[in-house]
């Protein structure tokens, strides 16, 4: 299970979502047993103090056509433990700078957690990505 927003869909994204999937091994298109949950909008609006740019169903449908043998949950609105308690995953898998959101420590999810490396933050970092689309406006 891997936790995200997700917006604007880049390499870096897929790169996540790719390799997250291998972890999940050959049993994914079987069983559903790749999930990837995407954050509502009043999450991140809550965390990063900002609305995404996509509304969450614009980044479920991304995440869909990227990658089709997941299964696209959207997150609680307000429980961000809820799909790990309801469909007990064996793994999490974390992005190399994703937060666990307040009140949630490792301690406290019921799983293995692996960090997966970056791919090439220097290029494919949303905040990267934010601040060059701001440079050329």
């Amino acid at each position: 299970m891997i936790f995200g927003t997700f917006d604007d869909l880049h390499p870096g994204h897929r790169y996540f979502l790719q390799h997250a999937a291998k972890r999940a091994g050959p049993s994914v298109s079987d069983h559903g047993g790749f999930y990837v949950v995407v954050a509502r909008d009043g999450n991140v609006r809550r965390i990063k103090g900002k609305l995404p740019q996509f509304s969450e169903i614009e980044r479920a449908a991304a995440i869909r056509g990227a990658v089709p043998e997941a299964t696209v949950l959207l997150g609680h609105p307000t429980d961000f433990l809820h799909h790990v308690r309801d469909l007990k995953p064996d793994l999490l898998v974390l992005g190399y700078d994703q937060r666990l959101p307040p009140g949630i420590r490792e301690e406290d999810l019921p799983a293995k957690i692996e960090r997966l490396p970056a791919f090439q933050p220097e290029k494919w970092k949303s905040s990267v990505l934010r601040e060059g689309r701001r440079a050329k406006d």
